[in-house]
C-alpha cells in the first residue's frame, strides 16, 4: 500500500518538486536530532593552544567531533572546567538557531555550470593539469557495470576500500544494496579503465531541482594499487573527475556535481574541486552548525578559520583581517578563497580597509562572471571594557 502511494505521489509530482519536498524531509529530521536537548553537553574549546579565542559549544557529543573538524581546530581535550563561563572572546557553538548567529553548512557540493564547451572549461585549468590531461586522457575509457558481480567487485576492492584509506573507522561507507540500487535505478556505476586495467570506479545519479538536471557524483573509488601511490592516483582522480565531466556534457545535463565535501573554505579538497570549475553550492547540504562571532576580535577569529554561511538562500564568505596583517599577508591567506557561486565575501576588519587591500581581495573573484558583492564590517580588536580596565582573556 505505502509503495503504491509512492508511486502516485511520484507520477503527480515532478522531479524538482519531488527533490524540494525530500530537501525539506531531511533538515526537519536532522533539527528534530539536535532537539534532544537532554542529551547535550557544554563544551569549552579551542582552535589552537595558543588560539586568543575560545569556543564555547552546545549539542550533542557526536556533533561535537564534527564542529571541532568543521571549525579546523586542532586535536585536544575539551575543557569542561568554568564551561559556561563567557568573555568578548568566547565564540558561541550551538546545535539550533540563536539570534545573530551565522549559519553555517556542514557540507558543500563543487558544482561545474554546464553552459559552455568543454574545451572553455579545461581551459581555465591550471597549466598542470591540462598537461596531464593532453597526455594520458587518450589512454583512459569508461565502461558501465551493469551484472551484480561487477557491481558488486567494485563496490568490495574500490569504493569501500578508498572511503576507509581517506577516513578510516570514521569513514561513511555505502551501503552494498544502496550501490546495487543507485548503479542499476537511480543512477549508474562506470568503471575507468587504463588500458586494459580496471584503475577507478564512478558513482553517479540524476538530481533535478528547479527544472536544472545535474549528474551528481555519490561516490569514486580506486583500487588499493592507485591510491597508495599518490602519484598514480592524482593522474587516475584527475582524468576520472574529468571524464564524468566529459559524460555530463555528452548527455545534455546543465550541471556537473563533482560532490560533496566539508564545508570548510580552508579544505584541500573543496580547494582541489574549485580548480576543477566546481562552484560552491548547498546541494546535499541539510545540517548546520550555528555560529556567533565574539564580540571582539572577530578579524582575529576569521582569519584564523574562514567561515561560509547561508543568508536568505544564498551562500557568503566570512573572512577577517586583523589590523597588524600587512597587504602580501592577505594576499598570501586567500589565494584559495575565490570560489564561484558566492552572492557575498564579508570582510570583518578592526579598521576601514584601503582601497589597495580591497581590490587585491575583488582581484581573487575577477575570473567570475558573476563576481560577488564584497562587504566591509567593522569589528573591534577588544571590547570597550578590555581597552578600559585591561580585561583577562583567560
Amino acid at each position: 500500500m505505502k509503495e503504491k502511494a509512492a508511486q502516485i505521489l511520484r507520477k503527480l509530482l515532478s522531479p524538482s518538486v519531488r527533490f524540494e519536498l525530500r530537501k525539506m524531509l531531511a533538515w526537519f529530521q536532522d533539527i528534530a536530532a539536535r532537539a534532544c536537548f537532554w542529551q547535550w553537553e557544554v563544551v569549552r574549546f579551542k582552535l589552537r593552544e595558543d588560539s586568543a579565542h575560545d569556543i564555547l559549544y552546545l549539542g550533542t557529543k557526536t556533533r561535537r567531533a564534527f564542529a571541532q573538524v568543521l571549525l579546523g581546530a586542532k586535536p585536544q581535550g575539551a575543557d569542561n572546567r568554568m564551561r559556561l563561563r563567557k568573555s568578548a572572546h568566547t565564540v558561541l557553538v550551538t546545535e539550533v538557531p540563536t539570534p545573530g548567529a551565522l549559519y553555517v553548512p556542514q557540507l558543500l557540493s563543487a558544482v561545474v555550470p554546464l553552459n559552455r564547451s568543454i574545451d572553455e572549461i579545461a581551459g581555465q585549468y591550471n597549466a598542470e593539469l591540462r598537461r596531464n590531461l593532453r597526455k594520458n586522457r587518450a589512454r583512459y575509457r569508461m565502461q558501465q557495470a551493469l551484472n551484480d558481480d561487477d557491481i558488486a567487485s567494485a563496490d568490495r576492492d574500490m569504493l569501500q576500500p578508498y572511503a576507509s584509506a581517506r577516513h578510516g573507522s570514521a569513514a561513511s561507507q555505502i551501503a552494498t544494496h544502496e550501490v546495487h540500487r543507485v548503479a542499476k535505478t537511480a543512477g549508474r556505476l562506470d568503471l575507468v579503465l587504463l588500458e586494459d586495467e580496471v584503475v577507478a570506479c564512478h558513482l553517479g545519479c540524476t538530481v533535478i531541482r528547479a527544472g536544472k538536471r545535474y549528474w551528481s557524483t555519490v561516490r569514486f573509488g580506486y583500487p588499493d594499487t592507485v591510491f597508495s601511490d599518490q602519484k598514480k592516483l592524482r593522474e587516475v582522480n584527475s582524468i576520472t573527475t574529468f571524464m564524468a565531466l566529459e559524460w555530463a556534457i555528452e548527455n545534455n545535463f546543465d550541471y556537473y556535481d563533482i560532490g560533496t565535501c566539508l564545508a570548510r573554505p580552508d579544505d584541500g579538497l573543496l580547494e582541489w574541486k574549485r580548480r576543477r570549475g566546481g562552484d560552491v553550492d548547498t546541494l546535499g547540504n541539510h545540517g548546520y552548525l550555528f555560529v556567533t562571532l565574539p564580540k571582539a576580535g572577530a578579524a582575529e577569529f576569521l582569519w584564523e578559520t574562514p567561515l561560509f554561511a547561508v543568508e536568505s538562500g544564498k551562500l557568503t564568505l566570512h573572512l577577517g583581517v586583523p589590523g597588524d596583517k600587512s597587504d602580501a599577508q592577505v594576499a598570501t591567506r586567500y589565494r584559495e578563497m575565490g570560489f564561484g557561486g558566492l552572492s557575498r565575501v564579508y570582510l570583518h576588519c578592526p579598521d576601514t580597509p584601503r582601497e589597495e587591500l580591497l581590490d587585491i581581495l575583488r582581484s581573487r573573484y575577477s575570473h567570475l562572471n558573476d563576481p560577488p558583492l564584497l562587504e566591509t564590517v567593522l569589528s573591534p580588536e577588544q571590547s570597550p571594557v578590555e581597552r578600559v580596565v585591561g580585561y583577562s582573556r583567560g
